[in-house]
């Protein structure tokens, strides 16, 4: 086979996730339906003499249909059926939504210059319409000292909300090892 179709194979890797389609010598049936690359309807067709017709066209025949007996087959270039393929699952996929939860994570002993730096890329992240879960992780004597950190936690807050206007979701919290707290944007809180 010296075409530019795919030959005899019947697995195919799209995204890592194998799927399987019978094309050409593959098919099982004795009889099947088939379609040309146009779309229009042969009708029923033994299998040899649709091989047949798929050859002198330089075309591959593609199962269509697992359990319709006889099987739906079409004649068509399989790169290009795979690709068709690709285009449908991304499209019926779902989208991620853009109200999904971003961590932050600010140190104990982060510098100001970083503070506004981890501030202005939080604020472009409530632009996008994020919450923000901020998180402050203390170590050894750092958690003896939670007043000072609730204060650089409350700061780094301010220099978002300088930057955009955002609300407290939840307060700051002592969990597990360390402070955390929830912001949204205005506007998401206003939409509850």
């Amino acid at each position: 086979m010296d075409r530019g179709a795919i030959p005899l194979t019947s697995t195919c890797k799209i995204n890592f996730k194998y799927i399987n389609y019978f094309i050409n010598e593959k098919i099982r049936a004795d009889k099947v339906r088939l379609i040309d690359e146009n779309g229009k309807q042969i009708g029923l067709v033994e299998i040899q003499k649709a091989l047949q017709i798929a050859k002198e066209r330089n075309l591959d025949l593609v199962q269509i249909t697992e359990k319709v007996e006889p099987p739906v087959c079409k004649l068509e270039n399989f790169g290009k059926f795979l690709y068709r393929e690709e285009k449908k699952r991304k499209k019926s996929s779902p989208k991620k939504s853009a109200g999904e939860i971003k961590g932050v994570r600010i140190s104990y002993t982060i510098s100001e210059h970083d503070l506004e730096m981890k501030a202005k890329q939080s604020a472009e992240m409530l632009n996008e319409g994020h919450k923000l879960f901020i998180e402050m992780r203390l170590f050894g004597r750092q958690k003896g000292m939670t007043d000072f950190a609730k204060e650089k936690v409350k700061k780094f807050i301010q220099m978002i909300a300088e930057i955009k206007n955002c609300k407290i979701e939840r307060d700051i919290k002592r969990e597990g090892k360390g402070l955390t707290v929830i912001i949204a944007a205005e506007k998401n809180i206003q939409n509850k």
